[in-house]
C-alpha cells in the first residue's frame, strides 16, 4: 500500500463523523469469480458515526465489495485475501453460524431494489418482527411494539396500520423506509446501504438521506453509502473513495474531493454532470466502458479511457501518491485535470414562439375506472391526468417533471395513443388524432415515436438489433430502398458500429441498449419524440453521451422532445420549457429560465430544493413531507394543499385557476409568490 497501509484510525484524512476507533477496517480484500477479480486488492476503514461514500460507476464492483463484507457472495464467488475487521473481530475467518450473528444485526444492509428484496408474501410487520427475534430477546406483543416504533422511527405515517400492510401496499419511498426499518432491528454497528436511492424521486430521496444521516449521527453508526450520484455523495459523506475496476483510485475527505479532484477519472466524473451552466455546449463523455473483470492490467486501470495517459501509464500499476488536504491518488500525473471538448449542444435549438405546434394537447384526461362486484360495476376512477394542457414545438424539448405516480407516463402514452383519453384532445401536425381508429392512426405513427424507460425491457430479446430497428420501418412501410443500409446509417448516427446489428439485445451495455432504443424510433423518421426517462438508470457518464446525442439529434433533425423525468439537472441542461405535474395536473409551467430560476408553485420550489447539489448546498424552501395522496380519492381543493407549507383554508376548498406571472410562466396557486 505504499506507506498507506494499516492507517487505521491515525488517518489524517478522517471526515468531521469520525476520530474514534474503526467500526470496520478492510485491508487488501480481494474476490474472485473463476479468473475474474471484481474486487482486487481494496483498503478503507470507517469509524464510528462516519460516513464513507463508495464513488463509481456500474461494474466498478462496488456492490460486489458490499456482499464480501456481509459475506453473502453469489455461487462461485470468493474472497481469496485480505481482511474484514469488525470491532477487532476478523469477519473473513468466522464459521456460517457465527457469521449470522453480525448479519442483519451488528451489520445491517439496504438493498438496491426494495421490491425485490421484501418478501411479497409476509406483511411488513411481519418481516421486521422476523429481524427482532433473530437478533434480539423480544418476542409476541414486545416485538409488534417495538416493530411499529421502528416505522414510526423511519417517518412512515399511520405505523400501526401499516404494520399489516404487504409491500405491494407500500410506495417505492415507503418501502425504502421499511428496508431501512428491517436493518435498523438488529442495532448495527455498521448500516451498508447500496444505491438507497436510485429509483427514488428527488423528494423521497431527500427524505431517505435525512433519516440516514439523522440515525448515523444521533446513534454513532457508521454508514458505508454505495453511490453513483456526485449530489447524494457532497450532501451525506465525510470521506469517499473513488473505486474503478475493482480497485480505490482516489480516496479524501468531502471538502477536498469537490474541491479539488485529483484522478483524472474523478474529474471526468465531473464533467460529465448535465447542468445550466453547460446549456448550449457538448457535455464531456468517458470513452468506452469499465473494462470486463477479467482484464490483465500490466498498468494503470484507467489507461485506455484517460486523455491524459502517458506511456508509462501503461507498463506498470501508478502508486498511491499524497495529494494534500486529507487527499490521495492512485495517479502518475501531478494535474488531473482533462481537456474538455467545447461544441453546440441544446441551447442553439431554440426558435421562434410564433412557430406552430407539432403537437397541441387540450385538457387531456385519463381515468381508469375502479370496478368491484360480481358485475364488475364502476365504483369510481383513478384520475391519472386530469385536464393537461401542453404545446410542443419543433426544435424544442418540453420536459414533464413531477413525483413518481403524478401522471407523466401516462399522459405521454395518451398524446401517442397508446392509452385512449378520456376527455381531451391532441392534434399532431394539425390534426386531431383523438377521434381517428386505429386503421387511420397506423400511417400517423410514423410521426410520433417513444423512447421507453427500460430499454432490456423494450426490446424483443429474441430478435438481433437490426431486425428490432428495422421492424418498424416494414410495419409502418416507410422503408426506403435497403433496409440494411439505413439500419447501418442509424446505428453509425446514435454511436454505435454497423456490425453492430446482427448482435442480440443482451450482449449490449445499459447505455448502448438505450441508444438502440433511439435507433429504433428514428428508424421511421418522427417529428416528436417522447422520452420517459431515458438517463434514470444510467450512470453519469453513459447519461452524458445520450444527452448530448439527444441534443445532436434534435440539432440536424428539428426533432420535438417531450422529456419525461424527474432528473432536475437533466432538465436544466437540456429542456427549453418545463411543466410541473402534480397529482394528474399541469400546476406551473414555463419556459426553464422562468420555471428553474423563479418557481412560483411551492411543489415546484420543494421539488428544486430537494435536487442534491454537488456543491453541498441545499434549497431554503421546506422540506416536503408525506407521499402523494391516491389519484382515486384526490384531496377538495387545490390537491397539493395537504402537503403544502402556505396552504390556508380557501386552499382546501376551490381548486386555483391558471394565472399568468411572466412571459409565458403559468401558475395554479392562491399563493403563488
Amino acid at each position: 500500500m505504499n506507506g498507506f497501509a494499516g492507517r487505521g484510525e491515525g488517518w489524517a484524512g478522517r471526515g468531521k463523523g469520525g476520530g474514534g476507533r474503526a467500526v470496520i477496517a478492510v485491508q487488501d480484500l480481494a474476490i474472485r469469480i473463476g479468473a475474474s477479480r471484481p474486487v482486487d486488492g481494496i483498503s478503507f476503514d470507517i469509524a464510528a458515526g462516519e460516513c464513507y461514500a463508495l464513488l463509481g460507476e456500474s461494474g466498478c464492483g462496488k456492490s460486489m465489495t458490499a456482499l464480501g463484507l456481509m459475506r453473502l457472495l453469489p455461487p462461485g464467488a470468493r474472497a481469496t485475501s485480505g481482511t474484514v475487521s469488525f470491532a477487532g473481530r476478523e469477519l473473513l475467518a468466522l464459521p456460517e453460524a457465527s457469521m449470522r450473528e453480525y448479519r442483519g444485526g451488528q451489520v445491517g444492509m439496504i438493498f438496491q431494489e426494495p421490491a425485490t428484496s421484501l418478501n411479497p408474501v409476509l406483511t411488513v410487520g411481519r418481516q421486521i418482527v422476523e429481524a427482532l427475534e433473530l437478533h434480539s430477546a423480544l418476542r409476541g406483543e414486545q416485538a409488534r411494539q417495538r416493530a411499529e416504533e421502528l416505522l414510526d422511527q423511519v417517518g412512515i405515517p399511520d405505523a400501526k396500520r401499516r404494520l399489516d400492510e404487504f409491500p405491494f401496499q407500500l410506495s417505492g419511498g415507503l418501502r425504502q423506509r421499511v428496508m431501512i426499518a428491517i436493518a435498523l432491528a438488529g442495532a448495527p454497528r455498521l448500516l451498508i446501504a447500496d444505491e438507497p436511492t436510485t429509483a427514488l424521486d428527488v423528494t423521497i430521496q431527500a427524505q431517505v438521506l435525512d433519516l440516514l444521516d439523522e440515525l448515523r449521527r444521533s446513534q454513532g453508526m457508521a454508514l458505508l453509502l454505495i453511490t453513483h450520484d456526485l449530489g447524494v455523495v457532497a450532501r451525506m459523506a465525510d470521506r469517499i473513495g473513488v473505486m474503478y475496476a475493482g480497485q480505490l483510485v482516489e480516496e479524501a475527505t468531502r471538502e477536498a474531493f469537490f474541491a479539488r479532484p485529483a484522478h483524472p477519472y474523478s474529474v471526468r466524473l465531473f464533467a460529465a454532470l448535465p447542468d445550466a451552466e453547460r446549456r448550449g455546449g457538448r457535455l464531456a463523455t468517458i470513452p468506452g466502458s469499465v473494462p470486463p473483470a477479467d482484464t490483465l492490467y500490466p498498468g494503470c486501470r484507467f489507461v485506455e479511457r484517460c486523455g491524459e495517459a502517458r506511456e508509462e501509464c501503461g507498463k506498470a500499476p501508478p502508486p498511491w501518491r499524497d495529494a494534500g488536504n486529507g487527499q490521495r491518488v492512485r495517479c502518475v500525473l501531478a494535474d488531473a485535470a482533462p481537456a474538455v471538448a467545447a461544441g453546440v449542444g441544446a441551447g442553439d435549438t431554440a426558435i421562434s414562439g410564433a412557430e406552430k405546434p407539432l403537437l397541441a394537447v387540450e385538457d387531456l384526461k385519463v381515468h381508469f375506472p375502479i370496478r368491484r362486484g360480481i358485475l364488475q360495476r364502476a365504483v369510481g376512477a383513478v384520475r391519472a391526468v386530469d385536464g393537461v394542457s401542453l404545446q410542443l414545438l419543433p426544435g424544442r424539448t418540453l420536459a414533464l417533471v413531477g413525483e413518481s405516480g403524478c401522471g407523466k407516463t401516462t399522459a405521454g402514452k395518451a398524446m401517442l395513443q397508446l392509452i385512449r383519453p378520456t376527455a381531451g384532445r391532441v392534434q399532431l401536425d394539425g390534426l386531431e388524432i383523438t377521434t381517428r381508429s386505429t386503421a387511420e392512426l397506423r400511417p400517423l405513427r410514423a410521426k410520433m415515436q417513444m423512447v421507453f424507460q427500460d430499454p432490456f425491457a423494450s426490446l424483443n430479446p429474441r430478435l438481433r438489433v437490426g431486425e428490432i430497428i428495422a421492424e418498424g420501418m416494414r410495419a409502418l412501410g416507410t422503408a426506403d430502398g435497403d433496409a440494411s443500409r439505413r439500419v447501418a446509417e442509424l446505428l453509425e448516427k446514435v454511436g454505435l458500429r454497423a456490425e453492430m446489428a446482427n448482435r442480440y439485445p443482451h450482449e449490449f451495455s445499459g447505455g448502448q441498449r438505450q441508444r438502440i432504443a433511439i435507433a429504433r424510433a428514428l428508424a421511421v423518421s418522427p417529428k416528436v419524440l417522447i422520452c420517459d426517462e431515458p438517463t434514470s438508470a444510467l450512470d453519469v457518464s453513459v447519461q452524458a453521451q445520450i444527452l448530448n446525442l439527444l441534443a445532436d439529434l434534435q440539432r440536424e433533425l428539428q426533432l420535438a422532445y417531450l422529456f419525461i423525468t424527474h432528473n432536475i439537472a437533466v432538465v436544466d441542461y437540456l429542456a427549453h420549457d418545463v411543466a410541473v405535474m402534480y397529482l394528474g395536473r399541469v400546476v406551473e409551467s414555463g419556459s426553464a429560465e422562468e420555471v428553474l430560476r423563479r418557481p412560483r408553485h411551492p411543489y415546484t420550489r420543494a421539488l428544486l430544493a430537494a435536487v442534491p447539489r454537488v456543491d453541498g448546498v441545499r434549497g431554503d424552501a421546506p422540506k416536503l413531507a408525506g407521499d402523494m395522496p391516491s389519484a382515486a380519492n384526490p384531496p377538495v381543493g387545490c390537491h397539493f394543499h395537504p402537503r403544502c407549507p402556505l396552504a390556508d383554508a380557501g386552499c382546501r376548498v376551490d381548486y386555483p385557476d391558471e394565472t399568468r406571472v411572466g412571459a409565458t410562466q403559468v401558475v395554479r396557486c392562491f399563493r403563488a409568490v
